[in-house]
């Protein structure tokens, strides 16, 4: 993915890896910062084992080498790329903003037509503003669809909301190419680095997650919270 390589390239790897932490629901690593990324254990356990190839021994690994596990086929050493992505990025906080990602969607989205890719707590406020509304979900629920109208309702969409966990599944670019030139389109979740890069793929707004407490926020992690069951952390938007 050349996200992939534009991102890893922009950092400063020169960091220790200090912890690793994969829970249930999510990764976190801390090296100069503390990053997060969503685990998501259905897809995760659907795949041929070991899902991490070396447990134990990766603490051992460099900062850009768990970085380059953002390119691995295994949804669980995926989100470890992911988590050192985060943990190695310089967050400009002056460009972020103190915005829920689901009130910047529907504001934009009212009377429109939304998409969203991932199915987020916040999808029935959503219904309420949109003209028509897709959820689109690996694992559908009542009322989402599924991954093979993807490519049909997309191209559809005025607004555009895709789970960062599309980098982890390696989805992301061919979601952006579908997307009509027009659409406003919002990344969002823990796994989405806060970096303006993105906004070079057609991005308008990143919604993420920044570590205030580490020390809390891991051991949340390791007790198997969910995204808003973790504490010690700051939810921020940077607007192109």
């Amino acid at each position: 993915m050349k996200i992939l390589d534009d991102l890893i390239s922009q950092l400063n790897p020169e960091a220790p890896v200090r912890d690793i932490r994969q829970g249930v629901f999510h990764t976190g690593v801390l090296t100069r910062n503390c990053g997060l990324a969503a685990t998501l254990p259905r897809d995760a356990l659907r795949q041929e084992p070991p899902l991490v190839k070396e447990p134990g021994h990766l603490i051992e690994k460099s900062a850009l080498e768990l970085t380059r596990m953002a390119y691995s086929e295994s949804i669980l050493e995926a989100a470890i790329g992911m988590a050192t992505i985060n943990s190695l990025l310089d967050i400009d906080v002056k460009r972020c903003q103190d915005l829920n990602a689901r009130d910047l969607i529907a504001e934009k989205g009212k009377g429109k037509r939304i998409a969203i890719v991932g199915h987020f707590p916040f999808i029935p406020l959503l219904r309420e503003h949109a003209r028509e509304f897709w959820v689109i979900e690996k694992n559908p629920r009542e009322g989402d669809f599924t991954e093979a109208e993807t490519d049909n309702l997309i191209p559809q969409a005025d607004i555009l909301g895709i789970t960062g966990t599309a980098f982890t599944n390696h989805t992301l670019e061919h979601l952006l190419k579908l997307c009509n030139p027009h659409a406003y389109i919002v990344i969002l979740g823990d796994t989405t680095p806060l970096s303006p890069i993105l906004f070079d793929y057609g991005v308008d707004a990143i919604s993420g997650t920044r570590v205030m407490n580490p020390d809390l926020a891991l051991r949340c992690v390791s007790e198997g919270a969910n995204f808003r069951q973790i504490r010690g952390t700051k939810r921020l938007t940077m607007i192109r």
